[in-house]
């Protein structure tokens, strides 16, 4: 495991918290680790946009309910 930490550029013990599901660990450690794992993929899918129902339409409600055309 000393490997993985030296690759993602963490300590020993932030990867032992991260593999505890530590929550007081940042996120970008977490994707350091990933990364180095050569997983970052599945966090890409995670964060994109389509995979998230909620946020799509909360956007959907902001969008303009109609366009007028200026009077000329």
């Amino acid at each position: 495991m000393s490997i993985v930490a030296e690759r993602a550029s963490i300590s020993r013990m932030t990867l032992t918290k991260i593999e505890r599901g530590d929550g007081g660990v940042a996120l970008g450690n977490y994707a350091m680790a990933l990364y180095a794992l050569g997983l970052l993929d599945p966090l890409r899918e995670l964060a994109a946009p389509t995979n998230d129902p909620v946020g799509l339409a909360l956007e959907e409600e902001r969008l303009p309910r109609r366009v007028r055309l200026p009077r000329r």
